[in-house]
């Protein structure tokens, strides 16, 4: 028996996410921990099924690249995901996303799949990771769909000077460790592969002043 907790944005949501996977002989429905806004270090169940939204656990976590989402696996039902999401909440643990209208056998084939250690993306998600087909200008457009914060555009800038993660961590009083996290956001957000790639996209997009 598959233990799952299921965290959904409203209490009508949450019925009704619960009636699905209980209705599969294969799943039991665990209690829900914590606050609507926390989740403890450990959580009794096999896998999450989670509403994606304002209100989710995952939005109240500092980033995600900064901190792994706590096992067990997750499977993330999201409405419309951009590609910097997705990559970013593959890179934080999750390993299903659905969209948030997936019919039921879809929602539990996933479920299934994750605890069996696989990884699941629905057509519409995976659609948004493949390589656009309308070149450069459209990729570059498909990519920059979320800003920089301030203090990764800080990073970014310092990047550009040709500084080394030491070296940045200094300048900013963070440890390389905090810095590496913000490079790799920097990375995923920009849809770039190395440091110069970012640098290159940032001056391109107007977010490194010359």
């Amino acid at each position: 028996m598959i233990r799952v907790l299921v965290w959904a944005q409203s209490a009508i949501t949450q019925a009704g996410l619960e009636a699905i996977v209980d209705a599969d002989e294969r799943f039991a429905i665990v209690r829900r921990p914590g606050s609507r806004r926390s989740l403890p270090e450990e959580i009794e169940a096999d896998v999450i099924l989670l509403e994606g939204g304002e209100n989710d656990p995952m939005a109240s976590r500092p980033s995600a690249h900064e901190q792994q989402l706590p096992a067990p696996p997750w499977v993330v039902l999201a409405e419309a995901p951009g590609r910097a999401e997705i990559l970013r909440m593959l890179h934080s643990g999750v390993r299903g996303i659905l969209v948030r209208d997936a019919p039921p056998h879809e929602i539990t084939a996933a479920l299934q799949a994750t605890s069996d250690g696989l990884a699941v993306v629905s057509p519409e998600v995976l659609e948004m990771l493949l390589p656009p087909t309308g070149g450069p200008a459209e990729e570059e457009e498909l990519l920059a769909t979320e800003s920089l914060t301030a203090r990764e555009s800080e990073v970014l800038a310092l990047l550009a000077a040709g500084a080394s993660n030491k070296e940045i961590g200094a300048r900013l009083h963070v440890s390389e460790h905090t810095v590496k996290a913000h490079v790799s956001t920097i990375l995923s957000k920009l849809g770039a592969a190395t440091r110069a790639e970012a640098v290159a996209r940032g001056y391109r997009q107007g977010l490194i002043l010359i």
